[in-house]
């Protein structure tokens, strides 16, 4: 596989950028609006897809949830509907030199479980066919792109911890299920930002605060009710629930 970008500035449209920590700081610092993914996996393995534990398990961080334990992901996200604000009118990034983590692993996967499919991405079909290799035999070839992805991985274990404190401290303490959906929150900047500077000030100890799953029917809540997980009848007025399975109601 190839790719040669060719500046059409549709990946820089509608997405939301995953962000570390220093990242988050700063595009809330420049003024920029941020959302709040959290899924979450039950002690028991519920939710878990095969083959994914290791990799769910280390980004995750082990919480209370009612009688049980679930592990917590949590992403910090840049919230994007329409043009990136540092998208210009040229399709060029105004702030190219400190873009995020995963805007320079652009078109690689983050997850290690998750193939790079060309049909998959809003990239034209003629920058698959031209440019440096980018995958051969199925290993990824560019070292620095490697590396690059390899940080962010690393980003996402040690900052766990953090992030689940910056929740609580916004009053955050509801998650969905990995596989059902996502519960998504959009912090006021400020907020967030004393919450992130609060937290960055002493290292986060251990949660041993409760967390509830909301998922997305009746007959789910029931069957994880008997596992001895809490689960949320409603949701926070600051929260919604992003439905990943098609029969959600």
């Amino acid at each position: 596989m190839r790719f040669s970008c060719n500046g059409c500035g549709k990946c820089c449209h509608d997405h939301h950028v995953p962000l570390t920590l220093a990242e988050a700081r700063d595009w809330a610092s420049d003024g920029g609006a941020l959302i709040i993914l959290l899924e979450a996996v039950l002690a028991d393995g519920s939710g878990l897809p095969a083959g994914q534990r290791e990799h769910v398990l280390r980004r995750s961080l082990a919480v209370r949830c009612g009688q049980t334990r679930a592990h917590l992901a949590i992403t910090f996200a840049a919230f994007n509907q329409g043009a990136c604000r540092h998208l210009g009118s040229d399709m060029r990034c105004a702030i190219y030199q400190r873009r995020p983590l995963v805007c320079r692993i652009y078109p690689m996967e983050i997850n290690p479980h998750i193939p790079l499919r060309a049909e998959n991405k809003d990239c034209p079909a003629q920058v698959w066919e031209t440019g440096p290799e980018l995958i051969v035999g199925g290993q990824l070839v560019d070292a620095q792109l490697a590396e690059l992805i390899e940080r962010s991985r690393q980003a996402d274990r040690e900052e766990i911890a953090a992030k689940a404190a910056i929740c609580q401290r916004l009053g955050i303490s509801t998650s969905a299920l990995k596989g059902d959906g996502f519960t998504s929150y959009l912090p006021q900047r400020e907020a967030f930002l004393d919450a992130l500077n609060e937290v960055q000030a002493q290292s986060p100890e251990q949660s041993e605060a409760d967390w509830a799953l909301h998922v997305s029917n009746a007959a789910l809540a029931r069957q994880l009710e008997e596992t001895g997980a809490m689960i949320a009848a409603i949701l926070a007025d600051n929260c919604s629930f992003i439905a990943l399975r098609a029969d959600a109601a």
